[in-house]
């Protein structure tokens, strides 16, 4: 069997049990090209192949097709999506992520559960998979939990088992296999998701309020307005430049917050997603 067929074999597997998957490179990379030039934000509305980690199906004729599109693919990608998010370990170029797992441990009190899904890395690391409550988004992180520990969240993918990489292969825990992932302990969870925005004491106001006013009616009109696929960057645009007013003393947050919520809800965005994404922009500009 050919590493191309192997990959397929294994990708067919994961998929049968629900996990979405696409083909890769030899690189660890998604294995078919892009259709648009770069700079695009297209994420897969335009029903071409070739979105990286948003190609990812669970449906076995899609998988076959995407297979088929990539000849030259010897592994596949496992999505970050719903509930699961992976824990990559790196020991390489002198930095040991096992030893920074294990010092995270003990100072935030928490332990990884032994009986989960773990793949092991050709370079002797690994990914552990763990799944986080239902509504909670992940980012992805590199480094931010410490020296040779990444965060594969939400956008994110891990290497399946099977695949071939340059340095080898990804392989399955010998001892346990394939197994239920097990929920993040609640400490490491706290620390995978980003900080909480802070927002500075605003300044005196010294713009008329009806300016203000004005002002973020026409941002919530920016989202209102938001065509299919873009509502979300549309509504960080909006958050981006509303924070920037709250931090110059000229609207309130909480103002800021409700109204743009609000906008977000009417044009179909989860309460939940809209509240993240202002938040996400409101680090941006506090930072």
């Amino acid at each position: 069997m050919s590493n191309h067929e192997k990959a397929l074999d294994n990708a067919l597997r994961a998929a049968a049990q629900g996990y979405a998957v696409a083909p890769t490179t030899i690189n660890k990379t998604p294995a078919i090209p892009s259709p648009h030039a770069k700079g695009h934000n297209c994420k897969g509305q335009c029903g071409q192949p070739g979105h990286g980690v948003y190609d990812a199906t669970t449906n076995t004729a899609d998988v076959r097709r995407l297979f088929g599109l990539a000849p030259k693919a010897v592994g596949y990608l496992i999505a970050c999506r719903g509930r699961l998010v992976g824990l990559d370990i790196d020991v390489k170029n002198g930095v040991n992520g096992y030893e920074t797992l294990a010092e995270l441990g003990r100072k935030h009190g928490f332990e990884i559960p032994r009986i989960t899904t773990t793949v092991f890395t050709p370079s002797g690391g690994a990914h552990v998979w763990l799944t986080v409550p239902e509504g909670v988004t992940v980012p992805n992180s590199v480094g931010r939990l410490g020296p040779g520990l990444d965060v594969r969240g939400t956008g994110g993918y891990l290497v399946g088992p099977g695949s071939t990489g340059r340095a080898g292969e990804y392989t399955f825990h010998p001892k346990t296999g394939y197994t239920e992932p097990q929920p993040a302990p609640a400490a490491l969870l706290a620390l995978m998701l980003p900080p909480p925005p802070v927002v500075r004491p605003q300044r005196r106001v010294t713009t008329a309020p009806d300016a203000a006013g004005r002002t973020l009616t026409g941002l919530v009109n920016v989202v209102l307005s938001s065509a299919q696929g873009t509502r979300n960057d549309r509504l960080f645009w909006a958050a981006s430049k509303a924070w920037a007013h709250v931090a110059d003393g000229h609207l309130a947050a909480g103002d800021v917050e409700a109204e743009l919520i609000g906008a977000a809800t009417q044009i179909g965005l989860g309460e939940a997603e809209a509240r993240r994404t202002i938040a996400s922009a409101g680090r941006g500009v506090h930072a």
